[in-house]
């Protein structure tokens, strides 16, 4: 998942990177304003904004709509300082206004969970599969299947959303640093290993190309 903090310092943002990583594979990019923030997500796709309220309420309408045109299944959660401001936030179409907890990391890592609990896992069961993400394993019927590095990102991203379709594109986007840099060839390369590796154990596809659309996991013997 790749997520992006708005009017954090760097410090800050890296404590809040630490407690993400509890609940999700998550890539973390930082903006200084929301000026900064369109240079983002002109250019990448996230699932999940959160911005620091400095008041600028048409700015941050304006910048929530932009967003949500592009991608309306991205989240929005912004962090104040005023409570009174709740009701305000939450008529820009943003999706949770958190209030005086700007310094807590921990607490807006868990908020975060309650917004993307559907994206949440430690480890995924299907049939007889078992994606265990925390230590990075996975087990059917009790064989190990070796998978590791992006491979098995790749793999725990598209399974912790099952049946949805997802383009190169988008999974780059989800899992690489610098997605910019990375061709559409390393995601069909890592299909491919997953695919191999997967079917020799189970005896069927769980991953499916779904025809100029992308890939997506599905789990259909």
């Amino acid at each position: 998942m790749r997520i992006l903090t708005i009017g954090f310092d760097d410090e800050f943002t890296k404590e809040l990177e630490i407690e993400l990583e509890k609940y999700f594979i998550c890539i973390v990019d930082v903006a200084r304003d929301l000026y900064d923030a369109t240079n983002f997500t002109d250019f990448r796709h996230y699932e999940l904004i959160i911005v620091v309220d400095e008041g600028e309420k048409y700015t941050l309408e304006k910048y929530s709509n932009e967003v949500k045109k592009k991608k309306r299944e991205t989240k929005i959660i912004v962090l104040t300082a005023n409570e009174k401001n709740q009701i305000a936030l939450f008529g820009l179409g943003v999706d949770d206004v958190l209030v005086n907890f700007i310094d807590s990391p921990e607490v807006i890592a868990v908020r975060v969970l309650s917004n993307m609990r559907k994206l949440f896992g430690t480890q995924i069961d299907v049939g007889k599969l078992v994606i265990d993400i925390a230590n990075k394993k996975i087990e059917y019927d009790d064989k190990i299947v070796s998978l590791n590095g992006k491979t098995f990102d790749i793999l725990a991203y598209l399974a912790l959303r099952e049946d949805r379709v997802f383009s190169k594109d988008e999974i780059i986007n989800a899992l690489w640093e610098e997605p910019e840099y990375v061709s559409d060839n390393t995601v069909e390369v890592a299909i491919n290993q997953i695919r191999k590796r997967l079917k020799s154990i189970l005896g069927f596809q769980v991953i499916h190309t779904v025809r100029r659309r992308g890939y997506k996991f599905s789990y259909e013997k």
